[in-house]
């Protein structure tokens, strides 16, 4: 890390949520491309129907929980071009979808061929009734990053556009406190962590839209156990890891210390022990129907490999889901809806 000036006017450095935010999110920033998402990294959604099949599922406990409400409401964060709305609306029940307003939330503008059904919002609505699903959003919420100087003291990583950095002036205030609750940086030089309090605060904004239901967020996750003592900021470009640089070309990343934007009530669950407990398993169908049923049998062993896949260690099934129930009576179909049986995240 250099704190060398001379390479540029002052106003050339910038902190990392500044210019991931521009990046990202900006009249021509990376999220506003016309491939979307999609043609860059590959998320569970993106793996296989399944995914959605599995939120569909936990939609339907949800709104057993809630009394099978008039109106149940389905929120997709960050939906990119709308493929989880769009399977999870296919995948409920012929009654459930009927009472089901499906609500797509992001910054790009809306597809031209996504279901009329789906409203296209930049923000959440207010009083969701139902699921509130975001699926690799906080990741893509930008933070600050602080490093340690040699003198032991934290210090905000300052950025150009070319993706250069320097040290700046040390982390204080609220983000200081951030990380001496959250992620305490050990006085060794070189040492990283990414201010996660921009991330808490986009989910608890998210979380107040939901009236009564489920609000989950799914993403690459680290606890207090195990923080990552340089930082996980990245980029992906299609389809591969890349040097994170802010100048729109890649998508900007770094995982989530779900942990802390749990609030009050939320549990961070591994994404394998989730989506089993709503019916997502990979065991491979009986060879015996192979002979009996072929298309069958192959048709199954494409599910299981994607069911694999969805749940798999050192993968996605690695992922952390953070569950907050808002207004869900503690009875057994409210338990099931918040997956009480599936052991936390730092039980495994």
């Amino acid at each position: 890390m250099s704190d060398d000036t001379r390479d540029g006017p002052a106003g050339d450095w910038t902190g990392w949520r500044a210019a991931a935010e521009a990046a990202l999110y900006g009249p021509d920033g990376f999220y506003r491309r016309p491939e979307g998402p999609a043609g860059h990294f590959r998320t569970s959604v993106h793996a296989s129907p399944l995914f959605a099949d599995a939120v569909a599922r936990l939609l339907c406990r949800v709104d057993e929980a809630l009394g099978r409400p008039a109106r149940l409401d389905f929120v997709d964060m960050a939906a990119g071009r709308g493929e989880l709305a769009t399977g999870v609306l296919a995948a409920l029940p012929a009654e459930v979808s009927a009472r089901t307003r499906v609500y797509a939330v992001e910054v790009a503008d809306r597809p031209a061929d996504l279901p009329h059904r789906i409203e296209w919002l930049p923000e959440p609505p207010s009083g969701v009734r139902g699921l509130l699903f975001a699926n690799e959003w906080l990741d893509n919420v930008p933070v600050e990053i602080a490093e340690t100087d040699s003198a032991g003291v934290p210090r905000r990583v300052l950025v150009r556009r070319d993706g250069r950095e320097r040290l700046g002036e040390p982390v204080a205030g609220a983000e200081a406190d951030w990380l001496g609750r959250w992620w305490p940086l050990p006085p060794e030089e070189g040492l990283r962590a990414e201010i996660g309090l921009p991330r808490d605060e986009a989910w608890a904004s998210a979380v107040a839209s939901v009236e009564r239901g489920l609000a989950v967020a799914v993403d690459y996750a680290h606890t207090a156990r195990a923080r990552p003592p340089f930082g996980t900021l990245t980029g992906f470009r299609e389809g591969r890891e890349t040097p994170p640089v802010p100048d729109g070309s890649c998508d900007l990343t770094a995982h989530v210390a779900l942990d802390a934007c749990a609030l009050p009530g939320g549990r961070v669950l591994r994404q394998r022990d989730a989506l089993r407990a709503l019916g997502i398993v990979g065991a491979r169908p009986p060879l015996a129907l192979a002979s009996t049923r072929p298309a069958e049998y192959v048709r199954a062993l494409a599910r299981a490999g994607e069911a694999a896949e969805l749940t798999a260690a050192g993968g996605l099934g690695d992922f952390g889901w953070l569950v907050q129930p808002v207004g869900i009576p503690d009875s057994p179909v409210g338990r099931e809806a918040l997956l009480v049986d599936v052991p936390d995240h730092e039980e495994q």
